[in-house]
């Protein structure tokens, strides 16, 4: 037992890291949700040059003004997790530029190779929502975690028609 009670504590530190990485990697997925529903992809793309993040809020008409400075946050996220890059600008330039990384093409909404209508599709709450019961579903006698966290049945088509939908 006394082996059991002198864990290194650097191990104790990366297996707890570990564990808040994976609890909070959802934030991730909903950050990138949240910027293709933003088209924060196409602003930048379309602005043809770096985009200060004063620039990208003047260029976002319907954000509520209030959480503009909420825009530097889930950016920072989006550069964290590779979808964006920040690129200094001059050397007296008080903002920073984003820039768009190689996965922006898939994240145009009008380009043919477009991820977006998948990323709206698996990121939609009808979708995730299966996920918050998984644990109850392993308990009881439904189909499909689906039918757990709805309370309905998909049938055979119909899931024949969403695996259609995400492989197109």
């Amino acid at each position: 037992m006394a082996k059991m009670d002198k864990v290194n504590a650097n191990e104790l530190l990366q297996a707890q890291a570990h564990v808040w990485n994976h609890i909070f990697n959802f934030i991730n997925s909903m950050s990138l949700k949240c910027a293709v529903d933003l088209g924060i992809p196409d602003i930048i793309h379309n602005h043809g040059k770096p985009m200060t993040v004063t620039e990208l809020v003047a260029a976002l008409p319907t954000l509520n003004r209030t959480k503009a400075c909420d825009i530097f946050l889930l950016m920072r996220i989006l550069v964290h997790s590779g979808f964006f890059a920040q690129q200094k600008l001059s050397d007296d330039a008080r903002e920073d530029g984003y820039v768009l990384t190689n996965a922006y093409r898939l994240l145009l909404k009008d380009d043919p190779l477009s991820m977006t209508p998948l990323v709206d599709f698996l990121l939609d709450p009808i979708i995730t929502k299966p996920w918050h019961y998984l644990g109850v579903w392993f308990e009881n006698d439904d189909r499909t975690p689906f039918d757990t966290a709805h309370g309905i049945r998909l049938k055979d088509q119909e899931l024949v028609n969403l695996h259609r939908c995400i492989t197109l």
